[in-house]
């Protein structure tokens, strides 16, 4: 039988952090290597133990701080360092965004590699905390032991759990006391489910075993006041869903929308799943500018509400629409952006792969009385294609807000075939959208650059740029 061999951790004193990285790592430097630390803080000075080595990069933790960085602060929750969520609530929050408008600059020097005019300076969130409308818990049967739990004894353990997964572990979780991404009663409402549950002994979920009862918590409200509780379980038992259903509503009669889903899968992907509706309407209603926008169980809309304000009013400044534009709105998803222009250009073109996301988009026009829009559902590679421009005319303008992987280089192809006099592009992945303009920097310059910060504590940056036909 082979002795496995443990791999050695490398030890390095007295390293200073110089730099906010990817994935929310602070950077620092080790001769001609850097290295990547989880929960520090650009300036600190570190003692780290690397545990792992790669031919450009370290990774590790720190051990020790022997200096503490000016851009600290005191980190408000009580799970960061364990939680992955906010890794930056340590850092104040003016160099957050500090470190964000870098990161934009950055992938376009590195990633891109192209002319651009300056960066306009980094729009801040309203909230730092509170902010999101959206927020998705795990049930689990394995929680994180913390250090205060790992002091009880076995036996007087309850390991079961709800909150998020830690990082890198899909069958553990962090449980909550408090999060602060959230307003109330987001908090309380959860509070009273893990409270319920775990006296009425419903089984927590076993991810490795794929058993169990509770699987997710999906919490979302609106800056209207309108409050979703959609709870998923492991199968249909529906004494112990009633028990519980009817237990939050009627303890929480803010509640507009009490829905639940049996997902007997082994993912936690609940949109190809029926939502049954419980109590209250099926759907949540958002204002933003005299607009309403349905939003239903599944459907996307951005996390912060107040910031998508600022997001929509920006993209709709760089398109700069006259009223006679015919405007194609990739990757729709809901007609958030298409029903926010469309009283201001002639037409609007919405294309979306998501067949539920287009019921939505069309809803929402419905809603609003919007009659110059139209939507499309499928593939943009395969939906936008010679003859879907003959029948609806050649763009003047495209808007388009791909998902993090950035946009397909058949769709960036059509979009240079089609020559559209201008390009606004809303990404929240600044590296994919700074490769993607470089491969239309021929047929375009870009003349604005807008970083959005939609996240606070998070190394997530919302960026728009206005690229123009030269």
């Amino acid at each position: 039988m082979m002795r496995r061999i443990r791999k050695v951790k490398q030890f390095f004193e007295k390293v200073r952090i110089i730099d906010a990285g990817s994935e929310g790592n602070a950077v620092g430097r080790i001769d001609d290597k850097v290295i990547f630390v989880p929960f520090v803080v650009p300036g600190d000075l570190i003692d780290v133990s690397a545990f792992k080595n790669k031919k450009s990069f370290y990774e590790g933790k720190a051990v020790r701080i022997h200096e503490y960085s000016e851009k600290r602060t005191e980190p408000l929750c009580e799970h960061f360092g364990i939680c992955g969520g906010c890794r930056w609530q340590n850092m104040k929050y003016n160099d957050q965004l500090f470190y964000k408008q870098k990161q934009v600059l950055d992938s376009i020097e590195r990633i891109g590699k192209f002319e651009h005019p300056e960066i306009l300076p980094i729009l801040p969130s309203e909230k730092e905390f509170y902010y999101r409308n959206k927020l998705e818990f795990t049930f689990s049967n394995k929680k994180w032991l913390t250090d205060l739990s790992k002091g009880e004894s076995p036996e007087s353990r309850i390991m079961n759990g709800l909150g998020f997964h830690i990082p890198g572990m899909f069958d553990r979780i962090v449980d909550l006391e408090n999060c602060y991404l959230q307003d109330e009663p987001s908090n309380s409402i959860r509070k009273e489910i893990k409270n319920f549950t775990l006296e009425h002994h419903p089984d927590y979920f076993d991810a490795r075993k794929n058993t169990g009862f509770l699987r997710n918590l999906i919490i979302r409200n609106t800056t209207t006041g309108e409050v979703m509780v959609l709870l998923v379980f492991h199968y249909d038992d529906r004494e112990k869903i009633n028990g519980i259903m009817d237990h939050i509503y009627n303890l929480f009669p803010g509640i507009t929308s009490l829905m639940f889903v049996i997902n007997e899968k082994k993912n936690d992907t609940i949109s190809d799943l029926p939502v049954h509706l419980y109590k209250g309407k099926d759907h949540l209603i958002e204002a933003m500018d005299g607009l309403k926008y349905r939003i239903g169980p599944v459907s996307f809309f951005q996390t912060n509400s107040l910031q998508v304000r600022k997001l929509y009013k920006i993209t709709r400044e760089f398109a700069d629409l006259k009223g006679n534009e015919i405007v194609f709105d990739l990757y729709t998803g809901t007609g958030t952006i298409a029903n926010y222009i469309a009283a201001h250009c002639h037409k609007v073109i919405g294309i979306e792969s998501v067949p539920a996301a287009i019921e939505d988009a069309e809803k929402n026009s419905e809603i609003n009385q919007i009659t110059n829009t139209q939507f499309f559902s499928g593939d943009i590679v395969n939906v936008m294609d010679d003859d879907f421009i003959l029948q609806n005319g050649k763009p003047d303008v495209i808007i388009t807000d791909p998902p993090r992987a950035g946009m397909h280089e058949k769709v960036i192809q059509q979009i240079l075939k089609m020559e559209p006099e201008r390009i606004v592009y809303i990404s929240c992945n600044p590296a994919t959208q700074a490769r993607d303009v470089a491969l239309m920097i021929e047929k375009y310059k870009v003349e604005k650059i807008q970083p959005v910060d939609m996240f606070p504590h998070t190394m997530h940056v919302e960026n728009v740029m206005l690229l123009r036909r030269r």
